[in-house]
């Protein structure tokens, strides 16, 4: 397996999006391995994608683990413009 890098993005597919009161909750799925993530806190505003469109996610290490919780990288959602949408630990 290839290293990843930190500017390398991910095409993956919307699965949900759940409208909440403050945020958008986007369930994606990773084009080639099926593995899928959620983002709880996308801004609404310019937000204007639904199941089966394409948003990248972006994978960064992190520079220790936080062992408690068996997180070791910092996962980001991007739009086609690069534009960082939200982000989760893994």
């Amino acid at each position: 397996m290839s290293e990843v890098n930190e500017s390398d993005r991910f095409e993956c597919v919307i699965v949900n999006v759940i409208d909440t009161l403050m945020w958008k909750g986007v369930t994606v799925q990773e084009v080639e391995s099926g593995g899928r993530a959620y983002f709880g806190k996308v801004k609404p505003e310019g937000f204007d994608y639904g199941p089966g469109d394409t948003l990248y996610i972006g994978i960064k290490r992190l520079p220790y683990d936080l062992e408690d919780m068996e997180i070791s990288m910092e996962v980001s959602l991007y739009d086609a413009n690069d534009k960082r949408l939200d982000w989760t630990f893994l």
